[in-house]
């Protein structure tokens, strides 16, 4: 403080002079300490903030190996039994009652059936007596067929008695021992007896016809009996049961479903919707691998057995319905599950692989190590000579002969640097995974994927108290 600033307080100030020079003393030095004070912390908070502007930059790696690689055509269908039996009813009635299957349970979902066993009944009293008309029909035509037999022979016997008389007539003639109107008698009485005679084979010929006639009705009863009892027509496995005990059935135009019988549920069928960009490439025994969400990570193996011709048309997208057939000996694949199948174009087998992000990654080139900064400047730039080895060529480099299509750059670790191994690039299974070989490129060795960002502080509208993680990125731009 100022003599000036002093002597001013000391005017303003009433009481002794002593008083006022101790405060004025000791109230300079916490200033002063206060003063010090701020100016350390202040300090301190600048550097604090300066140092969590700054981030630890580490590489994100991950190994080479050694593997198989396929190429494939991801589709979704639906596991399907090989072949499906429908069983329906061909009368009406009431369900009475279930049969048996092959364990001696009630018919049920996933009952084992044999061919010929009892699936339903339905309620037969009706068609039972339409049966017993019938048969009394049929026995009353077989009646009146032997009485116009009989009626035949008779007529016959009058026919014959006739026939004697008219040739005694015919002897004598008309003279004074037969009269003429004696004469005329027989003749006719001979006439009526033998048209008799046709009119009573007619009769035997129409009674036969009836008999015929309520045979066939009665077998149409008893045909319509036996469909009251619904049997398997094959040995199988019921799939769905679509009637209960109670339920009246109503046959008409169409026969009612009562059961769906899968025939042999060893084989399946997966029916699979392909994309019609991509159904040139499906051709009969092509390998195909598929998943279902019901067995996690188990893979199951098919092949291709039927192309449809009958596409389908949703959206303006077509799509060809393929068949794949499986073995299902296992029994584990149920019906109607979804299935994620892949139709398998190329493999290779025991090669060495890398992830795609190790293709497109590249580093800036205070990354790289100094004598590869060039590289990571220009690292579609052709390689050296000589180095590198043959690798399988990819199916680009195939369709356009050797180029840069093929090649590739992948970055291994170098102490705090990375640097650049030249590779040729194989096939790729078009999400994460490709194929590659290289010189210098071995099973195990860890190439840089991206980088792994580590921030040491936020900035000031954080919480400096909360955790802080890992922050990843990386830079695209790699050759493949």
């Amino acid at each position: 403080m100022t003599a000036g600033g002093q002597r001013a307080v000391e005017v303003c100030w009433q009481g002794p002079p002593w008083i006022m020079r101790y405060v004025m003393k000791h109230w300079i030095k916490r200033i002063v300490i206060a003063l010090m004070v701020l100016g350390l912390v202040g300090g301190t908070a600048a550097w604090y903030l300066r140092r969590g502007k700054g981030q630890t930059v580490s590489f994100h790696t991950a190994p080479v190996r050694r593997g198989d690689l396929i190429v494939s055509i991801p589709a979704t269908g639906t596991v399907e039994p090989e072949e499906v039996i429908d069983v329906g009813a061909q009368v009406a009635g009431q369900i009475m009652s279930f049969g048996k299957d092959v364990h001696g349970k009630a018919i049920d979902y996933g009952s084992v059936v044999d061919e010929g066993t009892v699936l339903a009944r339905i309620d037969e009293s009706l068609y039972t007596a339409q049966a017993i008309e019938a048969d009394a029909q049929v026995q009353s035509a077989k009646a009146s067929l032997q009485r116009a037999q009989a009626d035949l022979e008779q007529l016959k016997a009058k026919l014959d008695q006739a026939d004697r008389d008219w040739q005694r007539a015919q002897k004598l003639g008309p003279s004074e021992a037969l009269a003429q109107a004696s004469y005329d008698a027989y003749k006719s009485a001979y006439d009526t007896a033998k048209a008799n005679v046709a009119v009573g084979e007619a009769a035997i010929l129409e009674a036969k016809a009836s008999v015929a006639q309520t045979e066939a009705a009665r077998d149409r009863t008893q045909r319509n009996l036996s469909y009251c009892t619904i049997k398997s027509p094959v040995k199988g496995v019921i799939i769905d049961r679509r009637v209960n005990i109670g339920q009246t059935v109503v046959a008409s135009l169409n026969a009612p479903s009562l059961f769906l019988l899968a025939k042999d549920l060893t084989r399946m069928q997966v029916w699979v919707a392909v994309n019609e960009a991509d159904i040139g490439k499906i051709h009969l025994g092509q390998p195909v691998t598929f998943t279902v969400a019901a067995f996690p990570g188990e893979t199951f193996r098919g092949e291709v057995g039927k192309v449809r011709l009958n596409a389908s048309m949703t959206q303006n997208v077509v799509a060809y319905t393929v068949e794949v057939i499986t073995d299902n000996s296992n029994g584990r694949l149920l019906p109607y599950l979804t299935a994620d199948v892949h139709f398998e174009l190329d493999r290779h087998e025991a090669v060495l692989l890398v992830p795609s992000a190790a293709l497109r990654w590249t580093p800036s080139t205070d990354q790289a190590a100094v004598n590869y900064r060039e590289t990571a400047e220009n690292p579609t730039a052709d390689r050296p000579t000589g180095e590198g080895n043959q690798a399988p060529a990819s199916r680009s480099a195939k369709a356009g002969g050797e180029g840069k299509a093929n090649r590739g750059v992948v970055w291994a670790l170098e102490g705090q640097h990375v640097r650049p191994i030249h590779v040729r690039v194989g096939l790729a299974d078009g999400v994460n995974i490709t194929e590659v070989d290289g010189k210098d490129l071995t099973e195990g060795l860890e190439v840089v994927t991206g980088l792994e960002t580590q921030a040491v502080a936020q900035a000031d509208t954080r919480n400096p108290f909360a955790p802080r993680m890992p922050q990843r990125g990386g830079t695209g731009g790699g050759a493949r």
